[in-house]
């Protein structure tokens, strides 16, 4: 089919670069603009528009597509359909209808679980089973519109890291086989259900502090859900330590306080044994490797 590919970040690569492999006439990429990255805050292209380039795939960068000269310019492409994954812009109405089959987004959650922003952390930190990808048909609502395909996963003690990577490969197989089905008039949609809706609001930088009077399950999931963006992060010595993993364990004390000389912090319930963290300016390593040089005798306070 000839097909419009509108994404952004690391996580819609496999998608454009498995519908480019099965054969897809893609006429053109959008993304977002190149933005100030850095301490040099020089100006990088997204992801996918770096491999749009190698694809050799010209790209388009709006800062939106609610004046109508974006939107002749869109239409004008003559699409059979539009790929939306993790594009960060809200498409209108003459976008939608544009192409002739539609638009199809892929979600990376359980629909209607975790519509929004953020279904890969929000999943994590609320400690769910397991999580997913969806195809959906895209309507004017909030990720509202019908169900093509779905792959389920179990999140396990996966890190956000570890389920965006595996997301991102199961939804490239999934939009290819879905748009597969579609070209073939073979693509069938469910309605989602209107029981069991949340929504994965964008993570707030309060949310990542650390509070040791929580539970250790909890604080377990607040720090595999921002591991290693933005990172959950506590205080020690001085310093802000972000903690990127910990393992549960029995333990008990004054939250915050360590319980032995290997980084075992007491919780509001149980304990947690830190594996790895990051301090100010340093690479990530793993706990062990730093208390060879940086003692965190029993009984320190982290805050």
């Amino acid at each position: 089919m000839r097909l419009a590919f509108m994404g952004t970040p690391d996580f819609a690569v496999p998608a454009l670069t498995e519908l480019v492999g099965q054969g897809h006439e893609i006429a053109a990429v959008y993304s977002q603009p190149p933005r100030p990255k850095g301490r040099g805050l020089e100006t990088e292209p997204t992801p996918v528009a770096k491999a749009a380039a190698h694809f050799g795939i010209p790209v388009r960068t709006p800062l939106t597509l609610k004046n109508a000269e974006a939107q002749a310019q869109f239409a004008a492409l003559d699409l059979d359909a539009a790929i939306v994954v993790a594009y960060g812009l809200l498409l209108p109405k003459p976008i939608l209808d544009a192409p002739k089959f539609g638009c199809f987004n892929l979600h990376g959650s359980l629909l209607p679980r975790w519509r929004g922003a953020a279904p890969i952390q929000r999943a994590i930190m609320a400690g769910d089973a397991d999580t997913g990808v969806m195809v959906m048909r895209m309507e004017e609502g909030l990720d509202t519109g019908p169900v093509l395909m779905a792959e389920r996963t179990p999140i396990g003690r996966k890190t956000y890291r570890d389920l965006h990577d595996e997301l991102a490969r199961l939804g490239a197989d999934l939009m290819a086989r879905a748009m597969s089905a579609v070209a073939l008039g073979q693509a069938s949609e469910t309605p989602q259900p209107e029981a069991g809706v949340t929504y994965a609001k964008k993570i707030l930088k309060e949310e990542a502090r650390i509070d040791w009077a929580k539970p250790a399950r909890e604080l377990d999931c607040l720090i595999r859900g921002l591991s290693p963006f933005p990172g959950a992060w506590c205080e020690l010595k001085g310093e802000r330590l972000k903690v990127l993993f910990a393992d549960p364990v029995d333990g008990k004390g004054v939250p915050g306080e360590a319980l032995d000389d290997h980084l075992t912090i007491a919780c509001g319930a149980g304990a947690l044994a830190i594996r790895a963290l990051q301090r100010p300016g340093k690479s990530a390593m793993a706990a062990e490797d730093m208390l060879r040089g940086y003692a965190v005798p029993k009984g320190t306070m982290l805050s």
